[in-house]
């Protein structure tokens, strides 16, 4: 019981760790909840700053065996400054959720990444 409850706080704090970012001043990225269990629902806020060439950010939430991506388009610099995502029913599986800001010629202007670990619902046998 003591390894389990080890186990789940080194978990719980790890469970969202940023990875890097590039530009990050640009974009900020928080992914909630920190530890979930399968079927995950995840809440992605981004806050961009005001740029006139900011025209899209798409966010992706992969693992080994799952992917799904959104994208929203901004109109520069009086797009919001924060954006709200959703990725509801996701299963177990380490997940890298990334956020990706493009300009208005397609590229890449900035970009951050969070690991997120969504826990395969079980049962322990009732102990």
């Amino acid at each position: 019981m003591t390894v389990r409850l080890a186990f789940l706080g080194c978990l719980i704090a790890t469970a969202v760790t940023p990875i890097g970012a590039r530009e990050q001043e640009r974009i900020t990225l928080r992914v909630t909840p920190a530890v979930c269990f399968a079927p995950a629902n995840l809440v992605v806020r981004t806050t961009i700053v005001a740029d006139s060439d900011n025209r899209s950010v798409e966010i992706v939430a992969e693992s080994q065996d799952f992917y799904r991506s959104s994208e929203v388009q901004l109109d520069g610099d009086r797009a919001p400054r924060t954006t709200r995502f959703e990725f509801r029913s996701l299963p177990s599986g380490m997940y890298e959720v990334r956020a990706v800001l493009r300009g208005s010629t397609g590229e890449e202007r900035a970009s951050v990444r969070h690991q997120v670990n969504v826990i395969a619902a079980g049962s322990d046998g009732g102990r």
